[in-house]
This record gives C-alpha cells, sequence and structure tokens, in this order.
C-alpha cells in the first residue's frame, strides 16, 4: 500500500471508528496519528506481562532502597489489577559493567532477553511514581508492532555547551525526554537499535546529558524515530490536584531522610587562584560562604585578606588535579576540624549548603560516597563514570580514606582531577553516584521544564550572567512565598 492510500484508508478509518476511539487518546502529531491509526485493533490485548520495567538505580544503599521501594509499590499494584506481574530490573544489579547507566550498551541485553515476548521497555528513576492501570491504558494507544520513542518532551531555548551547542541554529527543534516522568520504547525498536549497538561500536567518548545523548542516538539524523509526547507522562508532585490524568508523578523534589545534617560536619573545601581573588571569591563571600561553618579557600598564593591557603601546588590552566589531591590528604591528615563529608567547590561554584545538609540526610558517611552530578568517559567500550568537579564533589570521609590508602594520584598537576578521581574509584570498585541536583553548567543550559520540577544544589560558570542573581533567584530559600507552588516551597517546608 503506497504512503497516500495509507493515509487515506487512516482517515477514514478514524471517522469510521470515532465514536468508539476518541480522538483525544490519538497523538498530536501527523505522523503519529498515520503510524497508530491501526492500533485501536490491538487497543486492549496489552498484557501487563508485556512490559518491562527498568528502574535506573544506583549502587548506594539510599538508591538501591529506593529502587526497592518502587518496585515493591508495582508489584503491589500488579496484585490490585489480577494481572501477571511484569519485568522488573534494577539497573546496577544487571551487570557489573559500568557502562550500564548510559543504557545503550544495555540494549543488546534487553533485546536478547525481552525481544521475542515482550511489547515495550519502560525506564523510570527510583523517585518516579507509576499509576499502572493508566500506564497501561496510555501504551494501548500506540502500535506495539511500530517503532515508538516515547517521554515527555524536553528542548533546549539555547544552544548550550552541555549538548555540545547541537541544532544552534534552532535549538527548540529537538525534543529529549525527562526521565524523571519515565520514557518507553516499544520493542521493534529496542531490536533494531541493539543490532546497531553491536555492529558499530559507540563513538561518544564522553557521556554527559544522557537524555539528549540518548535521543540523538534513537533519531539518527532523521532515519530513527522522533520523541512522541505522551500527556500522561508527569512530573507534578503526587499528591498536586493538577496530577489525576497522570500515569507517571514525583514523590518529592529534593530527597530528605531526617534531620539536615549539621554545617558543621560538612568541611567545605574552594579551590581559587591569585588572578581571580578580586574577581570570583567576593562572589563566594556575597553569596553563600555565610552558610558554612568550616570553609578554607586554596590557592597558588597566600592571602590574609581572604584568607587563602598555599598548598604548594603551582597553579595550572585547567586540570588542578594536584590541588585537588593536595585538599584530599589536607582533609585526611588532621589539619582541619575532623568531619564526615568534605565538599570541594571551584571559585565559580554557587552553591546551596542548606540544601546539601537536607540531601545528605539520606547517605551514611560510613560508606564510600562521591556524590554530585554524574559523566562517563568512553563507557561503551568499558570506561568509568566521574563527578564532574564544577557542580561541586561531595566525598564521605571513608572514600578518601580509600582513595589515598589505594596509592591513587595525578600523573600531573594539570591533570582533570573529576577524571583522575573518576579512574581512580572505578579501579577500586567504588560507585560514583549521580545527583541531577548538582549542575556542571549554568542555569541557562538546562531545560526550563527540567529544572522546574528540581529544587537545585548548585550551579557552575559566571560566564554571560550575574552570578550573585543566578543565586538569589535558584539556590537562595530566604523570602520564599510559602504557599508559592514552584520547587523552592518543598525544601522550605522540609527544613
Amino acid at each position: 500500500m503506497s504512503r497516500v492510500h495509507y493515509v487515506a484508508h487512516t482517515r477514514a478509518f478514524l471517522f469510521i471508528f470515532s465514536s468508539l476511539m476518541p480522538l483525544s487518546a490519538v497523538p498530536e502529531d501527523l505522523g503519529s496519528k498515520v503510524q497508530d491509526a491501526d492500533s485501536s485493533i490491538n487497543t486492549n490485548q496489552l498484557k501487563l506481562g508485556e512490559v518491562v520495567f527498568v528502574i535506573q538505580s544506583q549502587r548506594n544503599s539510599f538508591h538501591k532502597q529506593q529502587a526497592e521501594r518502587r518496585r515493591e509499590d508495582l508489584l503491589l499494584q500488579t496484585e490490585n489489577l489480577s494481572e501477571s506481574p511484569p519485568a522488573i530490573l534494577l539497573l546496577h544489579s544487571l551487570s557489573d559493567n559500568e557502562g550500564d547507566w548510559s543504557i545503550l550498551p544495555l540494549l543488546p541485553y534487553l533485546s536478547s532477553t525481552f525481544g521475542k515476548n515482550s511489547s515495550w521497555i519502560v525506564f523510570l528513576e527510583e523517585d518516579t511514581n507509576v499509576r499502572l492501570a493508566t500506564f497501561l491504558e496510555v501504551l494501548t494507544r500506540f502500535d506495539r508492532r511500530k517503532e515508538w520513542f516515547l517521554g515527555k518532551p524536553l528542548h533546549d531555548e539555547e544552544s548550550t555547551i552541555i549538548h555540545h551547542y547541537a541544532f544552534a541554529e534552532n535549538p527548540s527543534i529537538f525534543k529529549y525526554p525527562d526521565f524523571a516522568a519515565a520514557w518507553a520504547l516499544s520493542l521493534p525498536l529496542v531490536n533494531r537499535l541493539a543490532i546497531k549497538v553491536k555492529d558499530e561500536p559507540l563513538k561518544s567518548d564522553f557521556t554527559i546529558d544522557l537524555k539528549h545523548e540518548v535521543a540523538l542516538y534513537i533519531w539518527e539524523d532523521g532515519k530513527g524515530p522522533q520523541l512522541t509526547e505522551v500527556p500522561e507522562l508527569c512530573t507534578l508532585l503526587d499528591e498536586s490536584p493538577l496530577a489525576k490524568h497522570c500515569a507517571t508523578t514525583l514523590s518529592y523534589r529534593l530527597p530528605m531522610c531526617g534531620e539536615p545534617v549539621k554545617k558543621e560536619d560538612i568541611f567545605v573545601a574552594v579551590k581559587t587562584c591569585r588572578k581571580f581573588h578580586a574577581e570570583r571569591v567576593p562572589v563566594v563571600k556575597k553569596t553563600w560562604e555565610k552558610q558554612a561553618s568550616l570553609l578554607e579557600y586554596y590557592s597558588d598564593h597566600e592571602d590574609p585578606s581572604i584568607p587563602t591557603i598555599n598548598l604548594g601546588v603551582p597553579n595550572t590552566n585547567r586540570g588542578h588535579c594536584g590541588k585537588t589531591f593536595a585538599i584530599l590528604k589536607r582533609f585526611a591528615s588532621g589539619a582541619v576540624p575532623k568531619t564526615n563529608w568534605l565538599l570541594i567547590v571551584d571559585d565559580d561554584t554557587l552553591i546551596s549548603l542548606p540544601r546539601l545538609q537536607a540531601l545528605l540526610s539520606c547517605y551514611d558517611p560510613s560508606e564510600p560516597l562521591c556524590l554530585g552530578e554524574r559523566y562517563g568517559y568512553g563507557l561503551g567500550q568499558g570506561g568509568y563514570s566521574y563527578i564532574t568537579g564544577g557542580g561541586g564533589m561531595v566525598f564521605s570521609r571513608e572514600t578518601v580514606v580509600r582513595l589515598l590508602a589505594s596509592g591513587c594520584k595525578c600523573y600531573s598537576n594539570d591533570a582533570p582531577d573529576d577524571m583522575v578521581l573518576g579512574m581512580c574509584l572505578n579501579a577500586l570498585k567504588l560507585p560514583v553516584t549521580h545527583s541531577p541536583l548538582f549542575h556542571q553548567a549554568r542555569p541557562e543550559d538546562y531545560s526550563r521544564e527540567f529544572l522546574a520540577h528540581q529544587v537545585p544544589v548548585s550551579f557552575h560558570k559566571h560566564w554571560n550572567n550575574d552570578p550573585i542573581s543566578v543565586f538569589y533567584k535558584w539556590l537562595k530559600d530566604d523570602g520564599m512565598d510559602p504557599t508559592s507552588e514552584t520547587p523552592q516551597k518543598d525544601i522550605k517546608e522540609e527544613l
């Protein structure tokens, strides 16, 4: 059947069966209408057992517990629906391959294991609530014999460094999924992509913003499907009155597991250098320095007016590995007050320490923890993950002790400190733990919709913006309207 005849047949079908299938149930774009037109034949045939849920879990104990709770909730809902349970996978437990979290290396496994008897692979985060009956109804709108990439779309307002300035002429044209709302791939698409992954080694050296990179890989310069918007995939809080139609919601904006960690238990190390003493350090002092109880500035030059400490490491234009390892040694040596937590930031990092204190209430300081925004290097070929330094790197004391005891060191003073640490942690089989609340870039480098459901902990860079205004807009909680339906309301109530 030709494309023209198929479209005509589709229109006739929609007209004849409009009383059985309301047009609101059909995806909005014409391409989706055409592909989905014959799916109503199979609308009631999708069984829960044909859906595979992959919870994008992490190895840290807090995140494992969150993932287990999510799995238990899905199984409880399954019992209430009197259906056979779906397969529910915890991403961190599937293999020892560090690259699994980047999804693409996992596709061959998903295809070979579920490619014949399943219809959908659904990915969700640990804090994504799923209303299972509604979610199943959503999936029945789409013909599972075709290639589908479903999610809540995000787009860039301007070309951004974290997306390698992709689509510079019109950044908003490309849509990628908000992982917090869950996203889904039909098995025909998974099976084809799995063949591609096996036949063509993954090319990207760096994994920076996974959701954007996955969408680019699937789209394949227009050869593959674009993301199809599903309005029922939401990032509203579960109790919101606006979430009645949603198949997915969020439990919280900022996790909190008890009393916030005391500020006296976080030692803060700010990396700076002589040329930025007058430009960047005053910003720290005017914004978040006063939130810290224990803070030191480390520089290549002693300046008693700040004051700064010279660690004896020459300044480098990049990398700063020598300086970072000198900070780790100082933290472990007893030269500074003993605390459970070490935070290392750049002098152009903007951070909310009260929000960090709340977040750290969920983590056990006796466990090895390296927390922040996770990037990856060479994950398709057995590489490693690391916490990118600009957004802030949080270490438990146990992590610092193990790192130093291992003999891990810089191969040069200007080596990239965050990547060297990632290699060392990988060699020690210690996980890095991701939080999307840390940000390596500026607020304008992220999708508005993505930031709208966050209580961010940090941002980075003073480029083309007023950093003090950025801090007070995004990271300061004082003076917030307690009745406001903004993300900041949640942290205000919790703290």
